[in-house]
């Protein structure tokens, strides 16, 4: 009962979230379209807009599930419009951003009912004596670099039938749950010091924390919140410019009943990027215990236990004129915290992006993804899929 639980919130995950990140940073600066800039306050807007068509080829364990599924969908990254404003006060910086995140794929049960949800809401107050603090939501620090350098970001990724991916109404994952964890939006209170030292940045934050607990004949509960930092250092050697990355999350639940065991999540992610010239190279991976391998949120709130998860992300990029093309390779071994049983998932990618100009590209790419676990499980899936499409962004 406990793992058919989890199976079950896992699958509607999906349906209910749109779970992918932006590289909004990025994109947003070499973007963005100014709409006011006088008296030292800018107000700007950047957007997204993408689609594919898709095919996928389901075999699962059983055979009952097993079909080729036709779909026009969004990638790994949702639609959305962002908002910027900016003021100069003195010495200090005001900022702020909010960004909406939508679906393209309505409801068969509920007409036009588009999901709407607001992935960043945050203000900064910045200095460049001490630093920035942001106070909203925003993207988590433990695991975002692993996904902020994902070379497939703007591709499809793989489209789990087991996690309601193929029949879904939101996104692919990408390489979520084969190799990192998505880093949540959340409430938070993050402290930057930008340029510690030449290259070398940290953030730490304090994050709204999560029940990872069971409530028992009680309710769960977390004396702390939930702790999350990364130290990045990008520097130059040989030719190359070199982006490394380290960081982690802590926290504790507990429950009001005593006989309820407190569940300790604690995790690291790490990786480094290698650019020279048109190739490019990243490692990356996580290691973890008691926490989702697929959301560091513990989204679905499935019963987690105080086991074990680590994965890894392999990939490697070429770039010529205005092609790209990318290899990708990512694995996770969790031992039974994600769908409530011991299993590894890994998935295969290769992708094709061509620039049109600054804000179109299109893309090509097929993925193989494949969950290993114990025969009679119901949790065995190949799934192969082929997705072509365009990304539109300001």
């Amino acid at each position: 009962m406990h793992n058919n639980k989890k199976i079950a919130n896992t699958r509607f995950l999906p349906l209910a979230l749109t779970a992918a990140v932006a590289l909004a940073t990025a994109q947003q600066a070499a973007a963005e379209i100014v709409l006011y800039d006088q008296d030292g306050t800018t107000f700007s807007t950047d957007g997204y807009v993408n689609a594919f068509y898709v095919n996928s080829d389901v075999d699962r364990e059983g055979e009952q599930f097993d079909r080729r599924q036709a779909r026009v969908k969004m990638g790994f990254l949702p639609n959305w419009i962002g908002f910027n404003f900016g003021k100069q006060i003195d010495d200090l910086k005001v900022s702020g951003r909010s960004s909406f995140w939508v679906t393209i794929n309505d409801s068969e049960t509920n007409g036009t009912a588009t999901a709407i949800d607001v992935r960043q809401f945050y203000g900064t107050v910045a200095s460049p004596e001490w630093g920035e603090v942001l106070v909203g939501k925003d993207f988590g620090l433990f695991s975002r670099s692993n996904i902020f350098r994902d070379e497939m970001l703007a591709g499809y990724g793989n489209v789990s039938d087991t996690l309601g991916l193929v029949d879904g109404g939101g996104v692919s994952f990408g390489n979520i749950g084969t190799g990192y964890p998505y880093p949540f939006p959340t409430a938070q209170i993050t402290y930057r010091n930008n340029g510690l030292a030449e290259g070398l940045n940290l953030a730490v934050g304090i994050m709204d924390p999560v029940d990872t607990s069971d409530d028992g004949a009680g309710k769960s509960y977390q004396d702390q919140p939930r702790f999350e930092s990364e130290v990045s250092y990008q520097f130059d050697l040989g030719g190359a410019t070199i982006y490394s990355w380290l960081n982690g999350a802590y926290q504790s639940s507990e429950s009001t009943d005593n006989s309820v065991d407190t569940v300790t999540s604690q995790g690291v992610g790490y990786g480094v990027q290698a650019k020279m010239g048109g190739v490019s190279l990243t490692a990356s991976g996580f290691q973890a215990e008691g926490m989702n391998p697929f959301f560091t949120n513990n989204a679905g709130e499935p019963t987690l236990r105080e086991i074990d998860s680590d994965g890894y992300l392999l990939q490697g990029s070429y770039t010529f004129g205005k092609n790209r093309v990318a290899l990708s390779y990512g694995k996770t071994e969790d031992d039974g915290n994600g769908l409530g049983t011991a299993a590894d998932y890994e998935t295969r990618g290769i992708a094709y992006f061509r620039t049109i100009n600054d804000n179109l590209k299109l893309v090509a790419e097929y993925n193989q993804y494949q969950i290993d676990a114990a025969t009679g499980s119901g949790l065995n899936e190949d799934t192969d899929t082929f997705a072509v499409g365009a990304v539109l962004n300001w």
